[in-house]
């Protein structure tokens, strides 16, 4: 089986817990620490130390307290630059990718278009994207140890195989292990919407949740789980396709082999079928399509209604079921909500379970940027066991 596993930077639970806070919510002092881990203040002294020693934590100068409540205290914070991870996400078209520091600030991008679609083409292309990415600050080769990529496919992360995706003729695809060798850093291969979803909890909209989820629109509709802090995998790596809820029976035809899915009314590609056909325009492209119904067709913006109803329904069922804090619904590429977000807000009303609909739903268009931001995050996540 392929090893492409360093030593994780944290083993010990109270390192682990203390770089994990800091990370989402630098800079704290060591009694908000305690009081958020449940650890004592000795405890996150002795684990704040090693991390200090390393590079990865530095104290602040220390802050005033009020009069008569002791001395000084001195906030611990990560220090970014101490260490960076380059994300990569393969889309159907093009490869995007980011430099980030250890807070997941993007420090760089770029992005290549996919001439050639075959396994060896996009890795050589990959790693070419990689090394341009390592050389986009001086520090960045030096204190780069990660790579990760995100991929729109079914993925096995612990042997870095993609076992299908958006590519075709892509099966089973060692990919970390050919870009690891390429590269020289450790290279971790993740479903795209998985990733996003833990860079949303780790560092967006999900912090400090236990139960959370993401829900993508663009291509495909997708989304990912926390339950119990922690991503819901599934025992088949397919927790969380909200895109393949059937929400009518009597709907198209879905990809999948069902009919009426989410997926197979609302993804982008559903929608330009559905537009085309109304206006009778063989032709036409999503930003058509879009600028159609910005401009009050009729037939075209009730395509975008209908499919604000699908996106709506599945959301409701999925906070029915789990009970999410929050729920964050990103669009890629154009930005539509001003077509579609009214409807989705008012069926997920509509139909999610009595108390259930009182989680927020955040609706907000996606870069993709983000995508590659959320490679980089499965590198930071590597630090951790």
């Amino acid at each position: 089986m392929f090893q492409n596993q360093a030593y994780p930077l944290v083993t010990a639970p109270a390192e682990t817990a203390v770089l994990a806070m800091l990370l989402a919510e630098s800079p704290l002092s060591r009694v908000e620490l305690a009081r958020r881990t449940g650890l004592s203040s000795t405890a996150v002294t002795k684990a704040a130390r090693p991390l200090i020693d390393d590079g990865y934590l530095h104290e602040l100068p220390p802050e005033r307290t009020a009069p008569g409540a002791g001395r000084p205290v001195n906030p611990l914070a990560v220090t970014p630059d101490r260490e960076f991870f380059v994300g990569v996400k393969l889309g159907a078209d093009a490869l995007y990718g980011t430099v980030c520091d250890l807070r997941a600030g993007i420090r760089a991008s770029a992005h290549r278009p996919l001439d050639e679609r075959d396994p060896a083409s996009v890795c050589t292309l990959l790693v070419e994207l990689v090394d341009e990415l390592l050389d986009s600050e001086p520090d960045v080769r030096n204190r780069t140890r990660h790579v990760g990529i995100v991929v729109s496919g079914e993925v096995d992360r612990t042997r870095g195989l993609v076992r299908r995706c958006v590519l075709p003729g892509w099966r089973d695809v060692p990919l970390a292990e050919t870009v690891a060798a390429a590269t020289g850093l450790i290279a971790v291969v993740e479903n795209d919407v998985k990733a996003l979803t833990v860079a949303e909890h780790w560092f967006g909209e999900g912090i400090g949740t236990e139960y959370f989820a993401v829900v993508t629109m663009g291509a495909r509709i997708g989304s990912g789980l926390v339950v119990n802090g922690e991503l819901v995998e599934g025992a088949f790596g397919v927790a969380g396709a909200m895109g393949h809820i059937c929400v009518d029976t009597s709907g198209p035809p879905c990809h999948c082999g069902s009919v009426g899915c989410v997926e197979a009314i609302a993804s982008s590609g559903a929608i330009l079928t559905a537009v085309r056909r109304a206006v009778d325009d063989p032709d036409l492209d999503f930003e058509g399509a879009v600028r159609l119904a910005r401009d009050g067709d009729p037939s075209a913006r009730g395509v975008f209604v209908r499919a604000g109803q699908a996106v709506g329904v599945g959301i409701a069922t999925l906070v029915s079921l789990l009970g999410p804090e929050r729920v964050v619904v990103a669009s890629e590429g154009l930005g539509t909500f001003d077509l579609s977000g009214a409807r989705i807000q008012e069926a997920y009303t509509a139909f999610a379970f009595k108390s259930a609909a009182k989680c927020p739903l955040i609706l907000r268009s996606l870069s993709w940027e983000e995508w590659g931001r959320a490679g980089a995050i499965t590198g930071i996540q590597a630090l951790f066991p």
